[in-house]
C-alpha cells in the first residue's frame, strides 16, 4: 500500500511539473523567465555597486561583485542554456558554449584577484576558491572530452552525464557563494552602523540575493527541461493510466 501511494505521489508530481512547463510555453517560457530574472539581478547589482556610497570608495570593491555576478553567474547561466536559444548545428552550439563559459571563468578569476588576500578565513572566500577551481576543471574537462578529435564517441557519452552534473553543481555553488558574500558584506556594514537594517541599500542587497536564488532554480530547470520532454511521450501512458 505504501509503495503504491509512493508511486502515485511521484506520478502526480511529475505530471504537475510537465503541466507547469506546458503552461509556460515549454522551454521557451522558462527561457523568458530566466532572462527576466537575470535582467533584474544585473540591474540590482549595478545599482548596488555603482550608486551607493556607503561602501568604501575602492575600484576593486566595485569590480568584485560586478565580475562575479554579471561575469561568472549571468554569463555562465547563458552558456548553460545556449542549446535552448541558439540555432544551428551542434558543433556551433558547443563552440559558443565553450567560449561563453571561458569568458565566465576568466571574469571569475579576475573577480577573485580584485579581492585577493593572503589569508582566506571566511566561508565565502573558501566557497569562491572552490567554485572557480571546479569551474576551471569543468571547462578543461569539457574542452578535452568534446573537442579533442582523438576521443571516441562512446568515451564522450560516458563523460556527458558527469559534465552536465558538475556544470549545474558548479553553477549552483557559485550562486551560493554570491549569497554568502552578500550576507557577509551586509552584516559587516550593519554591525559597524554604516547601513541601517531597513535602509534602501539593505533592501537592494536582500532583493539581489532573492533574485539570484530564483535565477538559479529557473536556469537549472530550463537546462533539464529537454530531458523531461524526451521522456514525456514514453511515459504518457503511465501518467494517464
Amino acid at each position: 500500500m505504501e509503495i503504491l501511494l509512493h508511486v502515485q505521489l511521484r506520478t502526480t508530481t511529475t505530471t504537475t511539473l510537465l503541466v507547469m512547463i506546458e503552461t509556460m510555453g515549454g522551454g521557451d517560457g522558462l527561457l523568458v523567465v530566466s532572462r527576466v530574472c537575470a535582467s533584474l539581478v544585473a540591474i540590482l547589482v549595478l545599482t548596488w555597486a555603482l550608486f551607493f556610497t556607503t561602501k568604501p570608495l575602492n575600484i576593486y570593491s566595485v569590480l568584485h561583485p560586478l565580475l562575479m555576478v554579471i561575469g561568472l553567474i549571468l554569463i555562465s547561466g547563458e552558456g548553460i542554456l545556449v542549446h535552448r536559444w541558439l540555432d544551428g548545428s551542434r558543433k556551433r552550439k558547443k563552440l559558443v558554449h565553450l567560449w561563453m563559459q571561458g569568458v565566465a571563468l576568466g571574469t571569475g578569476i579576475i573577480g577573485i584577484w580584485t579581492k585577493f588576500e593572503p589569508n582566506f578565513y571566511t566561508l565565502h572566500s573558501w566557497l569562491g576558491l572552490l567554485s572557480v577551481s571546479l569551474f576551471g576543471a569543468q571547462w578543461l574537462m569539457g574542452f578535452i572530452s568534446f573537442w579533442h578529435r582523438g576521443e571516441v564517441r562512446m568515451s564522450r557519452m560516458r563523460v556527458l552525464p558527469w559534465h552536465v552534473f558538475l556544470g549545474l553543481y558548479t553553477y549552483g555553488l557559485a550562486v551560493i557563494t554570491a549569497e554568502t558574500g552578500l550576507l557577509e558584506k551586509l552584516t559587516f556594514l550593519q554591525t559597524n552602523g554604516v547601513v541601517l537594517k531597513r535602509s534602501s541599500e539593505a533592501m537592494i542587497v536582500n532583493g539581489l540575493g532573492l533574485w539570484l536564488a530564483m535565477l538559479c532554480g529557473v536556469v537549472i530547470l530550463t537546462a533539464l527541461t529537454p530531458k523531461i520532454f524526451q521522456q514525456q511521450n514514453s511515459d504518457t501512458k503511465c501518467y494517464t493510466s
